[in-house]
């Protein structure tokens, strides 16, 4: 392999700096490995040990009790920056450092190799996958315990490795098709401004010699147009002198028509990381949602029915830790998953309503509605990261450090991610030969998505 990869450097010479990162990251696939092995430790011991040990004493700060630097590290530093660089490296999580796919496609060295069955193959599943976790892991209180993080992110795992010993052959099955942040990723990746770029002319016009890739995530190379399902390891780089790691306008996959605007990255997009995973975001902070919960109390109270009240629930069904004085009801988690389905479906169709009424007055095949949904990926980027950012500064709080910066940080990633989609949207109606008036109004319709989340953004930081 190493010879075949000079022979690309010595023959394109101008793909420059970034085509030969993807060649380096090709060269060395073994210290990649090691790295990998080195991420299933540190993942497995952050995941398992907190889970047995008691709870931290109020003196007690990250850099001192595990438990808290275990959660501070999940929660403040690896979700965060995960998706940080899934929107301006690609995927290179899924592809470099990922624990769960990594192992998931070493034991399937050793598994069964059994044919994917239809059912698996849905394209469904990672949108499902999500939204179950994310609203499981907001009735276990997953950010807080260890315990519902073992749970969760230790199911997650052996759920990965069952399926890479039942199925495929050192490939990654649980990450092309179960894996419940595979959607996200596939999203948030469309404007990563790094990718892996096929020439297919020069790949059908290769003759010579190569060595077979092996894609674990079951991506058809020669075809790939998308950086959604490249996990950007960098094995194909090089590859019949037609695949290099290559710097791309971040609006150009969702600006180019010859690349599918599928549906379900637009209800992942809409309903999953705009709908649910906001109210995800939300709900602990909303006077909405308390008012609902006191009224509702009361009203049960003064008509004697108090099973809704009972707060004797299992850890691994609804949280339950009265050593911390935490207890959900059976009343919380009604509520819980009736504001986040519920209003994270709510919030889904409302945002749905732009692009819908975008595509309907442009009335071109190539500008869908799924099309316009993309559009808003920047502001979907945005709002996921300023979420998951709230618990590393509940954390940082903690440790009484000055957040002035804060607001001004929040506001900055807000109106980058508003004005990004709207500058996506723009040179989507640019491609449009409907007249200036029509123009306007689907502009118009598509303000209404981004006004909306900007508002949400606004009532949580600045008004609640």
């Amino acid at each position: 392999m190493t010879d075949h990869v000079v022979h690309i450097h010595r023959q394109r010479p101008g793909q420059g700096r970034v085509a030969r990162l993807g060649l380096l990251l090709r060269r060395h696939r073994g210290a990649i490995i090691a790295i990998q092995w080195l991420v299933v430790a540190v993942y497995a011991g952050l995941v398992v040990i907190p889970a047995f040990l008691p709870l931290p004493p109020e003196s007690a700060h990250i850099w001192d009790n595990l438990r808290l630097f275990a959660q501070f590290c999940f929660w403040g530093v690896w979700w965060p920056g995960v998706m940080i660089a899934t929107v301006t490296l690609g995927r290179v999580w899924c592809g470099l450092f990922c624990p769960e796919g990594f192992v998931s496609e070493r034991v399937s060295r050793y598994g069964r190799g059994k044919p994917l069955p239809g059912w698996l193959k849905w394209s469904g599943w990672p949108f499902v996958a999500f939204i179950c976790t994310t609203v499981y892991g907001q009735l276990v209180s997953v950010y807080e315990y260890p315990q519902a993080a073992l749970l969760v992110l230790g199911g997650s795992s052996v759920a990965a490795v069952g399926i890479g010993l039942l199925y495929g052959r050192e490939k990654r099955i649980w990450c092309r098709y179960l894996c419940p942040a595979s959607g996200v990723f596939a999203v948030l990746a469309k404007i990563a401004p790094l990718h892996y770029k096929v020439d297919r002319a020069a790949w059908d016009r290769h003759t010579g010699s190569f060595e077979p890739v092996n894609c674990a995530p079951l991506v058809d190379v020669r075809r790939m147009t998308s950086a959604s399902e490249c996990h950007a390891c960098g094995r194909c780089a090089g590859q019949r002198d037609a695949v290099a790691l290559s710097i791309r306008s971040p609006a150009a996959e969702v600006l180019d028509a010859g690349t599918t605007a599928r549906t379900p990255d637009a209800l992942t997009l809409a309903y999953g990381v705009l709908g649910v995973a906001t109210a995800a975001f939300q709900w602990t902070v909303s006077p909405w949602f308390q008012h609902i919960k006191m009224a509702l109390a009361e009203w049960l109270v003064e008509h004697e029915h108090f099973a809704l009240l009972d707060n004797d629930v299992p850890w691994w069904l609804l949280t339950h830790y009265p050593e911390a004085s935490d207890l959900f009801t059976w009343l919380d988690g009604a509520l819980i998953l009736a504001y986040l389905l519920g209003g994270g479906f709510l919030l889904g169709s409302l945002l749905l309503a732009g692009p819908a009424i975008a595509s309907r007055l442009t009335a071109e095949r190539h500008l869908s509605w799924q099309r316009f949904t993309l559009a808003l990926t920047p502001l979907a980027a945005a709002s996921v990261i300023l979420g998951l950012s709230m618990l590393t500064v509940t954390h940082l709080k903690a440790e009484h450090l000055w957040l002035g910066w804060l607001p001004g940080l929040r506001i900055t990633l807000l109106g980058a991610g508003c004005i990004g989609s709207l500058v996506l949207v723009a040179g989507l109606l640019r491609q449009s030969a409907i007249s200036r008036l029509r123009q306007l109004i689907a502009g118009l319709a598509m303000v209404w998505p981004v006004a909306l989340m900007a508002a949400i953004w606004t009532l949580v930081f600045f008004v609640w």
